[in-house]
């Protein structure tokens, strides 16, 4: 067996058909085969790795050079997608040879993050991944938005076909990188696909000339249900511009449904709402996404509480050794601890990275199997990270 690295042309051929059969309906129909051409302008930056042997490809990995938000900081993210085994070789630990050898390479490249969407979570969480919370799924009758109607917004609203507001909804999507803890963006060359294929209307709040929010959407029939994507929101007037809009359909649509973060209310919205609110998450075909350190990097300068801890690391192929962190001076540092006298706690790199991203408490670790934190330890910290709710925007 050998593993490569292999051109745009070649994932017709290697990559893409172990995608398909792993994620879609199968077997694939001549027409489906023929729109894999299609998708190459949309990988052109991705790193994909095949394992094959004879000529056959056994399995697949794919990363994204992407960009997230970690507590304030944008750094370079790499998403790992596409990740597939020929039915014939599975179990084989061939996707094992590849992640490693494609982490390896991302992070020699200087993407100290990575975050994917799991076939199986605790596969990846051998890897050093950790569990992030899944975005939820809103749904209502526009009937209940009808208070909304007679409200006197200060504001208005765009309206038009993604295709023509694309460079509108890209700049909007950069600012709430900047803003969002968790928040991911794909690179310009696969964000692009969305203005190209040209299949969802685009919505935006405005007030004072400046956009304040924005979602994508469409309506599949007469009577039935507005989908829209992500319901991207600066402040609560925004949102109350958007639903405004969508009260309009009151007789032209059943329900609307609509994607939010995770730490969105939205029985808190309106009044007598009648409001359905999920998150699902099954193995397989709805997994949470999962991110994970790739590098200490990561955490330098990242704002911090003004805790001081020594931290073993261990277990893990990217991270490991001992290091002081100190967050003091309100900004992380990685420090060299002379003196010995901070407490010490041992943490996997799945453990780490639970705290960096703010999804547990360090007294969850040990219940995990994530690491020993000492009561001293955990308190350092619970200073140095506290938690946050991430939304990963970025859908894989």
């Amino acid at each position: 067996m050998t593993i490569r690295r292999v051109t745009a042309d070649e994932r017709l051929t290697t990559s893409f058909p172990l995608a398909a059969y792993a994620f879609e309906s199968s077997p694939l129909g001549a027409a489906r085969i023929d729109e894999f051409r299609d998708y190459l302008p949309y990988q052109e930056g991705n790193r994909t790795l095949i394992a094959e042997e004879d000529g056959v490809t056994l399995a697949a990995a794919s990363s994204i050079p992407m960009r997230q938000n970690l507590r304030g900081t944008v750094l370079p993210m790499a998403g790992v997608a596409g990740v597939a085994t020929h039915p014939l070789a599975r179990r084989q630990g061939h996707v094992r040879t590849l992640l490693h050898q494609l982490l390896d390479e991302v992070r020699d490249e200087g993407h100290p993050v990575s975050t994917l969407y799991p076939f199986r979570p605790s596969f990846y969480a051998r890897f050093g991944y950790v569990g992030l919370p899944k975005p939820r799924r809103v749904t209502f009758s526009p009937a209940h938005l009808g208070s909304l109607l007679r409200a006197e917004l200060p504001g208005d609203v765009g309206w038009e076909r993604i295709g023509t507001g694309y460079p509108v909804w890209r700049a909007f999507t950069e600012r709430c990188l900047t803003q969002w803890h968790g928040f991911a963006l794909f690179p310009d060359y696969r964000a692009a696909g969305m203005r190209e294929r040209d299949e969802y209307w685009l919505l935006t709040a405005r007030v004072d000339g400046e956009v304040t929010g924005a979602v994508t959407y469409r309506i599949d029939e007469h009577g039935g249900t507005l989908h829209g994507n992500e319901l991207l929101v600066a402040d609560p007037l925004a949102r109350a511009l958007l639903l405004q809009f969508f009260a309009r359909h009151v007789d032209q649509v059943d329900r609307i449904t609509v994607q939010v973060p995770p730490d969105e209310l939205p029985e808190l919205w309106l009044t007598d709402l009648d409001v359905h609110v999920e998150a699902r998450v099954a193995v397989p075909g709805t997994s949470a996404p999962m991110a994970r350190l790739l590098s200490l990097d990561a955490l330098r300068g990242l704002p911090a509480g003004p805790g001081r801890v020594r931290i073993e690391l261990t277990g893990d192929r990217w991270l490991a050794g001992t290091h002081l962190l100190d967050g003091t001076t309100g900004a992380l540092e990685l420090v060299a601890d002379t003196a010995g006298r901070a407490p010490t706690a041992t943490l996997t790199a799945a453990g780490l990275s639970a705290l960096a991203y703010g999804v547990l408490d360090p007294a969850e670790l040990p219940l995990r199997g994530l690491g020993e934190v000492p009561v001293d330890a955990a308190a350092e910290l619970r200073d140095i990270f506290p938690r946050r709710v991430p939304y990963v925007f970025a859908d894989f």
